[in-house]
Parts: C-alpha cells; sequence; structure tokens
C-alpha cells in the first residue's frame, strides 16, 4: 500500500526558524562586542546546516554556527605556489582564533553554559536561544590555477581528539542547493525533509541529515515534481538503480562516499534505500 499524499506533504514541511537566527545573532553579537580582537583581523559569523538551508524539519534543535576567520586562510597550494603569490604566513592563526572565540563565550555566557567538543564549541539552550554547535574555523582556498583569483572558498579546522585538518564548502553548499531548488520547479528542498522526516518511520535508522540531502542532490531535476507520491518513487526507484560511488556532495567540491570520517559508506546508503521501498510497499 503507498504511503498516502497528504501523509507525504506533512512530511515536506518546515520547522521553525525565528529562533535559530536568534541563536546566530546572539552569537554574532557576543563576538562583535569583544573589544580586544588583534588589530586586522577579520571574520564573519553564518548560519550553516539545515537551518540555513531550509531543509530544518520539526525536531531538528541544535543550530549549526559557523565563526570564521577572513584575515588568516589555510590553502591547497605548496609552499613555491604560495611565494608565487606572494603569501607569507600568518601571525595569528586558526588556533589562536579558537582560543579567542572560547573566552568570548565562556565570559558572554557564562562558563556553565559552554562545552568543547571534537569539532565545535556548544552552547546550551537557554532564555529562547535554541542550543548551539559553532564551528570556529578559518577561511580556506582551493586554487584551480596559481591566481590570486581562481579558487573556491570554503572553510577549515582542525578536530580536538586528534588534530585532523576538516575541510568543507558550506558556502557554495547552499548557493548549490538554492539552484537545485529553483532548477527543480522548487521540489527540491520540501522533498529533502519529507525523506529527514521519513527517517522516524524507519526502525533504528541513524541515516544523517547532511549524507541524505548530498545524496538526494545528485538526483536529477526530472524526478522531482507532479506531486509527492510520484517524486518518492522516482527518486527512490532512480537512487535503487544506479551505482552510487561517483556521487558528490552538495558542495560539488567533496565526493559523497568514501572511507573518511567525512565520508559516508555506500552500504549503509543501500540499506537506507531498501528500508524506503519496505517503508512505501508496506504502509
Amino acid at each position: 500500500m503507498a504511503i498516502p499524499e497528504s501523509q507525504l506533504e506533512a512530511w515536506s514541511h518546515q520547522g521553525a526558524v525565528t529562533t535559530s537566527k536568534a541563536t546566530a545573532d546572539s552569537i554574532k553579537n557576543a563576538l562583535n562586542a569583544y573589544n580586544n580582537w588583534p588589530e586586522g583581523i577579520d571574520f564573519e559569523v553564518y548560519l550553516q546546516g539545515s537551518y540555513k538551508n531550509d531543509t530544518n524539519i520539526r525536531g531538528d534543535s541544535d543550530v549549526d554556527v559557523v565563526a570564521q576567520l577572513n584575515s588568516t586562510f589555510y590553502s591547497n597550494l605548496s609552499e613555491d605556489q604560495k611565494r608565487t603569490l606572494g603569501l607569507s604566513p600568518a601571525s595569528y592563526s586558526w588556533s589562536n582564533f579558537r582560543s579567542d572565540v572560547l573566552k568570548v563565550l565562556k565570559d558572554y555566557y557564562g562558563q556553565s553554559q559552554i562545552t568543547e567538543g571534537n569539532k565545535s564549541i556548544k552552547i546550551k539552550a537557554n532564555n529562547g536561544r535554541l542550543p548551539a554547535d559553532i564551528v570556529v574555523c578559518s577561511q580556506y582556498r582551493r586554487y584551480k590555477t596559481v591566481s590570486s583569483n581562481d579558487f573556491v572558498e570554503g572553510m577549515c579546522f582542525w578536530t580536538r581528539n586528534d588534530d585532523r585538518q576538516v575541510i568543507n564548502y558550506p558556502k557554495v553548499h547552499y548557493d548549490n542547493g538554492v539552484s537545485k531548488h529553483q532548477n527543480s520547479s522548487k521540489w527540491y528542498k520540501p522533498v529533502v525533509r519529507l525523506f529527514k522526516n521519513s527517517r522516524g518511520n524507519i526502525s533504528g535508522d541513524a541515516t544523517p541529515s547532511y549524507f541524505l540531502e548530498c545524496m538526494l542532490y545528485n538526483v536529477p531535476n526530472s524526478k522531482f515534481g507532479t506531486s509527492y507520491q510520484d517524486t518518492f518513487c522516482n527518486v527512490v526507484n532512480w537512487l535503487n538503480e544506479i551505482n552510487l560511488d561517483n556521487f558528490i556532495c552538495q558542495n560539488g567540491q567533496l565526493i559523497l562516499f568514501g572511507s573518511t570520517q567525512e565520508q559516508w559508506n555506500t552500504n549503509q546508503a543501500k540499506a537506507f534505500i531498501k528500508n524506503l521501498i519496505s517503508l512505501w510497499n508496506n504502509w
């Protein structure tokens, strides 16, 4: 028996957005109010994740916020290439920035409200503010050629537990999601929310939201539309038949499946697809 159109449509609804913006604004205000930043330091604070990309659903809680240092950046350039562009080592590094951000947040919110995770600084919910994961990072530039303007902007940071560099491209992820949404006649983002909500009906499912969104980004625009029932079937059938190995992340810069901690496992993805088929057939 098919999942009713009314159920699929209900799953497509977006969760609350007002409190996420207020949470990000609060963190931005905390960092901007600090008066002891070294001279010349430039940074920005912005939302990333489901709240930024309009794919949040009811029940999503933690707000993902980026505090990005821009006056210091890291890149894929060799030392010789850096010299060609006239780049020199910065005196204020990512680790300096992270230490300062941590101090500012503890002073502003109170030490009891702050904990340190492996990849982020976590702030507890309080006074209408949602819990937040703050990724403290530096700008990362993936140069395509040795030219000062020929790069893709990302961000990078190092994990606290094993000092491993993590590189991502949240701004490009957002821009590509907007384009995908427009090119699919505005079906893409509701359908991402639909599939995110469907996980609640699959026992033991632990499919990460980011990986799910990236997988759906690879689905052709022609599979979206007409109705939620048609879209569900078209998307799932296509995913069940296609080779997943060459799927890319929504940022278009990274491969979705692989062996690193920032990639997904194809066996897990295939199991999720099979569970979606079962969910449809046994509704």
